[in-house]
């Protein structure tokens, strides 16, 4: 029980980040925050798989794993372009 909490607050939280830095995009228009809020979409959305597959789902013939890491890499990725992008333009 105490685990399936965890992940599922893990993924308010990070959807919460997202939706934050969203909005504070929308009002400022600095690129990072784009970016920023890209990777926690991402991020978000791989705490939802996490959730779907070891909560909701746990059946073992289904391993949303690959998923997953599709999804961190995506999040990973988003942000390193957004610093990538950023030093360009300096």
């Amino acid at each position: 029980m105490f685990p399936a909490v965890v992940y599922i607050l893990c993924f308010l939280t990070s959807a919460a980040c997202a939706w934050l830095l969203g909005r504070s995009y929308r009002r400022n228009g600095t690129g990072m925050l784009l970016w920023s809020s890209i990777c926690f979409v991402f991020l978000a959305l791989n705490n939802l798989v996490l959730v779907i597959d070891l909560v909701i789902w746990p059946a073992p013939e289904v391993d949303l794993r690959l998923p997953r890491l599709l999804l961190a890499l995506a999040a990973s990725c988003s942000m390193l372009f957004g610093f990538i992008w950023k030093v360009g333009e300096e």
